[in-house]
């Protein structure tokens, strides 16, 4: 199976060409310009595999959460590239890529994304050898409202760590068995996950792909960010 992969809902640009289990990536911190870099780094891995974009199977993104800006445009370049090449795609949880890259030997894994005004994206997971298991909903919230559940041990990885100062590894240090706070989702892993998709029947129509924003909004009031600092 040929699977293009992209992954912008963060700071980090990456798209990767899975074939057949192997997986070539290319990736690069590129803030604001992932509109610029995505479709051109897609071109480049389809020339190194020497292969046309009518040899795929099929197409993925991660659908956030994220940067609003950022998973809109995974979103619309899978949609728009799917649509031209009739092909099913796979939206995969930005959380659950990242929580691929987890330190330690936690049985469980937090994955964290700094949502900016004093909140997080979080996602709780247990560890599997296919896919990252969702243990609940991923959220959004202040790094004071994040409790882990008392069974299992835990490994942590996302910039989420390092939000408000660092609030949210201070408050769990002591639970966790291994930490990544620089950690960024990769397409690498979106799209090994998209193959597990796709292998069991779970890809969808284009029209069908919907963005994971978890926010709706992204300012907040002049009360919520003083009640965001206080709970800090």
């Amino acid at each position: 199976m040929k699977i293009l992969a992209i992954e912008t809902a963060t700071e980090a640009c990456s798209v990767a060409l899975w074939l057949d289990g192997e997986c070539l990536e290319r990736f690069e911190l590129a803030p604001r310009r992932h509109a610029l870099r995505a479709l051109p780094m897609a071109e480049e891995l389809l020339a190194e595999a020497g292969i046309g974009r009518r040899a795929l199977d099929g197409l993925a993104c991660g659908r956030g959460p994220g940067a609003f800006t950022g998973v809109r445009l995974a979103v619309a370049l899978t949609q728009g590239l799917a649509l031209a090449l009739d092909r099913p795609v796979a939206g995969v949880s930005t959380l659950a890529a990242l929580a691929c890259a987890a330190p330690g030997s936690g049985s469980h894994v937090l994955a964290t994304i700094d949502a900016r005004m004093g909140e997080v994206y979080a996602g709780l997971f247990q560890r599997d050898r296919d896919a990252p298991l969702p243990l609940g909903p991923e959220r959004v919230l202040a790094p004071g409202q994040l409790e882990l559940p008392g069974a299992g041990t835990w490994s942590a990885v996302g910039t989420g760590l390092a939000a408000a100062g660092g609030a949210l590894l201070e408050r769990l240090e002591g639970r966790l068995e291994g930490h990544d706070a620089s950690a960024l989702p990769r397409a690498a892993d979106v799209a090994r996950l998209a193959a597990g998709v796709f292998r069991d029947g779970g890809g969808m129509d284009a029209a069908a792909l919907e963005p994971a924003y978890l926010r709706d909004r992204v300012a907040q009031t002049l009360a919520e960010q003083a009640a965001a600092r206080a709970q800090r």
